[in-house]
């Protein structure tokens, strides 16, 4: 006998790429810039190959962020975290207010929040109750993110209730000067958020318990390898987020879909794709305390953080004002979702129907949103 002491290190090399992974969708980049150039292509086909193609781009920015947080320490690591895990979405937002689409930017804006609220940690309860029966996590942490997104939406909808109420040439001033008071005050406090959990009490946010079987003993990669991933993949998620909202609104008349059920469902799945499948593979895991960590903090950041820096952002971009006025039907259902979270997580301790109940929710407000237009058509 000559069998080998130790694995072949060429065989496990060819097998890890031969193993399914989200980076095969690396291909549809470049096949989604050539139908876009050509012309000829139905703009849903080109939608499609763009929006698979931003959720690769989407987890290598995560992957390089982490690995860049492994070299800078815990701080400047959570900074890092909460700068560039919402990046996706942050580009397509941009990308769709300089194209003047500001229906699909908000709406992309609440589907983001419903997409973590709902989705991600949905999944990872369902699929992390089913594996483990039930989860328990910090309840101090659940609860400071629960009453930071109870803010946020009073934030939100105050604000959006304002405008429809003056919606008359003469108070446009007075709109603009409202979007960017609420814009610095969120912005300032999603800082004190930062301080208060990076600084001043990150025992808040600690996990419980790490299961043993954790994987703590791999290397660090290299710092210079974790910034040119993050920077080569944000520039490839801009690239793919140009096309994707080029091509969203003719494939949504194409598909009998509205600017708000391409935002609210559509792109923001897409661009939360990476992080909703760390929330996922964490809750699967049994490390519960990171999955809503990732979904909820992920919420917060959109909040107090994407939303402002587009406010402020308009203006410089040549754009005209972007308002913070949700429609009644955005705020009910982020109403809906923020209420449901909160009296699901408090308890500090999840099991797998409470994942049904968020993603029970999430499908009848996806229903609601796509048979819309055919409503009223």
């Amino acid at each position: 006998m000559t069998d080998k002491p130790y694995p072949d290190a060429h065989a496990m090399s060819e097998a890890s790429l031969l193993r399914p992974s989200l980076l095969w969708l690396l291909v549809l980049a470049p096949i989604a810039a050539i139908l876009d150039h050509a012309g000829r292509v139905p703009a849903g086909i080109v939608f499609f190959c763009a929006a698979l193609a931003v959720v690769p781009f989407a987890k290598l920015i995560v992957q390089g962020t982490e690995q860049v947080a492994a070299h800078t320490g815990a701080t400047i690591g959570g900074l890092l975290n909460a700068t560039f895990g919402n990046l996706p979405e942050l580009i397509i937002a941009m990308v769709a207010l300089r194209a003047g689409l500001l229906e699909m930017v908000r709406a992309s804006i609440v589907g983001a929040l419903l997409a973590n609220l709902l989705v991600a940690l949905g999944l990872s309860f369902l699929l992390g109750g089913l594996r483990h029966h039930s989860q328990k996590y910090n309840p101090d942490a659940v609860r400071t993110y629960s009453s930071t997104m109870v803010l946020a939406w009073i934030s939100l909808a105050l604000p959006s209730a304002f405008h429809r109420v003056l919606e008359t040439e003469p108070h446009l001033g007075v709109h603009a000067t409202l979007d960017i008071v609420v814009a610095v005050v969120l912005l300032g406090l999603y800082g004190l958020f930062l301080i208060y959990s990076l600084r001043t009490h990150p025992e808040t946010f600690a996990e419980l318990a790490t299961p043993a079987t954790a994987d703590e003993t791999h290397d660090n990669p290299s710092l210079a390898w974790g910034i040119a991933m993050l920077l080569l993949a944000s520039i490839g998620a801009a690239w793919m987020s140009e096309i994707l909202v080029g091509a969203a609104e003719q494939a949504g008349h194409s598909l009998g879909m509205s600017q708000m059920f391409i935002g609210v469902i559509v792109l923001a799945l897409v661009g939360g794709a990476a992080e909703s499948g760390s929330a996922i593979a964490m809750g699967r895991m049994n490390r519960p305390d990171l999955s809503v960590g990732i979904a909820l903090g992920s919420c917060v950041q959109i909040a107090l953080f994407v939303a402002p820096v587009l406010v402020l952002l308009a203006p410089a971009m040549g754009q005209p004002q972007f308002r913070l006025v949700f429609s009644q039907a955005e705020m009910w259902m982020l109403f809906g979702a923020v209420l449901l979270g909160a009296t699901v997580v408090t308890a500090g301790q999840s099991n797998w129907f409470k994942g049904a109940q968020l993603l029970a929710l999430y499908l009848i407000i996806a229903a609601v949103l796509y048979l819309i237009p055919t409503a009223t058509s």
